[in-house]
């Protein structure tokens, strides 16, 4: 989804007395159309489950998402151990009071009123903590493009309030990293006890779809989506 920047960074060099060694870190995967396109392919060879949802759904859209990191961010704290419905509307109402939900326009609104639109105390306050850090240097975005995942999810989870999985979303949805599997959604849990039997596990099942597993979540959310919309 995202049109990313990709910082250079230099190699570091061990210097013999007759040679010397570059050692250079290879910058991290992304999910381009190319990419996807082979997660697709590799997805429905994996098993009949996943085959089916790929041609269900048709192609991922992971790799069409516009780069919007704090964005992205944001509307992951929001939608924190919430309903999508429940999350869209608090969202909705977010938007009303930061139309252009920016750090800065963010850091102009007082928590109370982040608070009426529905936000829980704790997530106003980490909303207000990413954007200071923002604004103020602490948290780079740009830094985080050539970062490996762990390096990422280290970053983002010193800001108060985001754990684990806001910064697994990030992963998948602002960086568009391939192989992110968040063994602790709710949603991804129950699509594949739905899928494949009340005893199957995320972490089990999701061997198979590596190094995609991030195409692989996409399937099973859009195959909840469209549970839920013919109920």
């Amino acid at each position: 989804m995202k049109r990313m920047m990709n910082e250079k960074r230099k190699g570091t060099s061990i210097h013999h007395s007759s040679f010397i060694i570059h050692h250079s870190k290879a910058k991290p995967r992304i999910l381009s159309a190319k990419a996807v396109r082979e997660a697709e392919k590799h997805l429905s060879l994996s098993c009949q489950v996943m085959a089916r949802l790929v041609a269900e759904h048709g192609p991922c859209q992971l790799a069409n998402r516009e780069f919007r990191p704090f964005h992205t961010l944001v509307t992951s704290i929001i939608s924190q151990q919430l309903s999508t419905k429940a999350a869209d509307t608090i969202e909705r109402r977010v938007l009303g009071l930061v139309p252009a939900f920016s750090p800065s326009g963010f850091l102009d609104v007082p928590s109370e009123a982040l608070r009426e639109a529905g936000l829980s105390a704790a997530k106003a306050k980490c909303i207000l903590e990413l954007a200071a850090r923002i604004s103020d240097g602490r948290l780079d975005f740009e830094a985080l493009l050539d970062r490996s995942d762990d390096d990422v999810m280290a970053a983002l989870t010193e800001v108060s309030g985001i754990g684990r999985w806001t910064a697994e979303m990030f992963l998948i949805f602002g960086l568009r990293r391939p192989d992110v599997l968040a063994l602790g959604d709710g949603g991804l849990q129950r699509a594949v006890r739905l899928l494949y039997g009340d005893e199957a596990t995320l972490e089990k099942n999701g061997q198979a779809w590596k190094p995609y597993r991030s195409v692989a979540s996409w399937y099973l959310w859009r195959h909840l989506e469209s549970t839920r919309a013919a109920s």
